[in-house]
């Protein structure tokens, strides 16, 4: 899985617009292809199965990226850290959990691209914690709600706004918005051709995809997570610890430490979890068929 045996973009005019004709040759894949493709990755390092897994969701990736525009980084470095991140998912997908593929690598996706956001955008640092991160990737939003759209210092009153809809303190809204004033902003005056004035930011073409489609997307993958929630709702407490730490941890507890917690044998646990498991998965596959 090279980043070399990838499409990339090329410099020059026409670059992108080749790029993305390109990654739509690739075929989209089935859920059932994608499951064998990535049980033939997972237990058989298939090079052949990872490299269809990575090509088949190029398009989410750059979809992601188009949206990390407005940094200024090149859109050809953004798209390939975004594939880095893709690749990750390919590697930690675990096909059994009965998820989609392209729900698993989103947040991956994201995670690489904004790393490689903080990283390149200023030469100061501009977040550690998570607190930082998302005050980082959302305070020009939350500026544009208000309409606090000049550059400069906060009134005390829009400062209060946005911490409060950020889940931060004043001070670090403060001291971000300082920090941040220094690059070029998309809302300073430019005077084009002819008497023509506005923003720089008029004059920015955007490729992403629309607000509807954007929240058609958050819809679907809400729709997913409250499928599975009222799914889990159906386990006892004993089944949904185990199906949470053997299926959705990030890092699965082993069956020798939950049968320590519950004082039972690793093949009991190992029992629970497959029953918990085809639980969750009938009722979730009971609510897509009634929605």
């Amino acid at each position: 899985m090279a980043r070399a045996t990838l499409p990339a973009i090329t410099a020059g005019d026409g670059g992108l617009t080749r790029y993305l004709d390109e990654i739509r040759r690739f075929p989209m894949l089935q859920p059932q292809e994608e499951y064998m493709l990535a049980k033939r990755y997972s237990e058989h390092a298939d090079p052949e199965a990872a490299h269809k897994l990575v090509t088949s969701h190029l398009r989410l990736v750059a979809k992601i990226a188009m949206g990390y525009r407005g940094y200024g980084l090149p859109i050809g470095e953004v798209i390939s850290e975004g594939n880095v991140g893709l690749m990750q998912a390919v590697k930690r997908f675990e096909p059994e959990r009965g998820f989609r593929l392209a729900t698993y690598a989103m947040w991956w996706i994201k995670a690489s691209i904004q790393e490689y956001v903080l990283r390149s955008w200023s030469l100061v640092k501009m977040g550690t914690t998570a607190n930082q991160k998302r005050l980082f990737f959302n305070l020009r939003k939350a500026k544009n709600k208000i309409q606090a759209l000049d550059d400069g210092d906060l009134r005390p009153e829009q400062v209060k706004e946005i911490a409060t809809r950020l889940r931060v303190s004043e001070e670090e809204v403060v001291s971000m918005n300082r920090r941040m004033s220094g690059d070029a902003s998309l809302n300073a005056p430019i005077r084009a051709s002819e008497g023509e004035s506005g923003e720089w930011q008029d004059w920015l073409v955007d490729d992403s995809a629309s607000q509807e489609q954007v929240l058609i997307d958050e819809d679907e993958l809400n729709s997913r997570r409250s499928m599975l929630e009222n799914a889990m709702s159906q386990l006892n407490d004993r089944e949904r610890r185990i199906f949470e730490a053997r299926r959705l941890s990030e890092e699965p507890i082993t069956l020798e430490d939950l049968s320590t917690e519950f004082g039972i044998s690793r093949e009991r646990v190992r029992q629970i979890e497959v029953r918990a498991f085809e639980k969750v998965q009938e009722a979730v596959m009971a609510s897509a068929q009634a929605a």
